[in-house]
């Protein structure tokens, strides 16, 4: 059985999955490549993956479907992963080696001495095209270093500092136990990636590691704002899934219901901010309408939501309202870097 399996999500990639790729190929036998070309047809993307499955082909493997969106091609990926580990990394987006190497000889080491570890937490770099200061997401002042750790042992994460898809590796186990299948053609679904299998989580290990290189830059990026406010309607589709995947309530632990919480808070927030951000009428409606579904879906988590202190700015009446909205989202743009 390899260590970790990896998969490459590649729909129309040429441009920069060799890059992806060849930072990956360090880790030798340890692990599987999985590149899956989600039916590109505009390039050379289905090529470049052939081409490296038979150059490593104890490594790379190459798997073509039709065309399903990112989510789908995770789930591909997932589906032909026999690692005991599975983490995905977007084919514009790399890692660094000696993190990577330090990350492999750890779930190696953890394997060994019979440790059972459900999620592996690093560090990611927002890399932002042209930024002298690339902006790094770091888990230290939450997470115990150097052992494994349960919910109730970690810390309080800072506003703003979440665990996204480049900071984890999951068992491969645990993605299966937990049922996670993303959905066809819909944007954003690394959020229920992430999100979903927490329940499910137990054992964590966190390494200071500025280990996955999030790339941000290109105009047609999914995370370009611009983008997200053309399809706020799959980030509120994205949105309405979470709302309706658990009842918090119903979670014992108490700092992993706190946790999964504010991440959908966060979550609510981006949906409300981005209808905001568009000055369009009916995506302010829309944006009302998702505050309803909240409000009859949990009713309780409706009035914790809208009444906090994010809820109340990403609120506020009128055409002034929505002009401080905004100014809150530009400061918490620049203390953290993303789009």
């Amino acid at each position: 059985m390899k260590l970790l399996s990896i998969a490459i999500p590649c729909y129309n990639s040429e441009a920069y999955m060799r890059k992806c790729i060849k930072s990956l190929l360090p880790g030798g036998d340890r692990v599987e490549i999985i590149i899956v070309d989600d039916g590109s047809t505009k390039d050379r993307t289905a090529e470049i993956a052939d081409y490296y499955a038979a150059r490593y082909p104890g490594i790379v493997k190459a798997v073509h479907q039709e065309n399903g969106g990112h989510g789908e091609a995770v789930n591909t990926g997932l589906a032909n992963a026999t690692g005991l580990f599975f983490k995905v990394v977007d084919s514009d987006d790399w890692v660094g080696r000696k993190p990577y190497l330090q990350i492999l000889d750890t779930l190696e080491e953890l394997t060994k001495n019979g440790e059972r570890l459900d999620m592996m937490i690093s560090n990611f770099v927002y890399d932002k095209e042209g930024a002298r200061h690339k902006k790094v997401m770091r888990y230290a002042n939450a997470f115990p270093q150097g052992k494994i750790f349960t919910w109730e042992q970690m810390g309080k994460l800072h506003l703003g500092q979440y665990i996204l898809m480049h900071s984890v590796i999951y068992r491969t186990e645990i993605l299966k136990k937990s049922q996670l299948q993303l959905p066809k053609h819909t944007f954003y679904v690394d959020n229920i990636f992430v999100y979903h299998p927490l329940p499910h989580v137990k054992y964590l290990y966190y390494l200071n590691l500025n280990f996955y290189h999030y790339y941000i830059g290109r105009e047609d990026q999914s995370v370009n704002e611009s983008i997200m406010i053309s399809r706020i309607d799959q980030q509120i589709r994205v949105n309405k899934w979470m709302i309706d995947d658990y009842d918090l309530n119903q979670l014992k632990e108490k700092k992993l219901r706190r946790y999964m919480y504010s991440y959908l808070e966060i979550m609510m927030t981006v949906s409300s901010i981005l209808a905001i951000r568009s000055h369009d009428k009916e995506n302010l409606e829309k944006k009302k309408e998702l505050w309803q579904y909240l409000k009859k879906a949990n009713p309780g988590m409706y009035y914790r939501m809208r009444f906090s202190v994010m809820g109340q700015v990403i609120n506020l009446p009128g055409r002034s309202g929505r002009k401080i909205s905004e100014l809150g989202y530009k400061v918490s743009q620049r203390l953290y870097g993303f789009n």
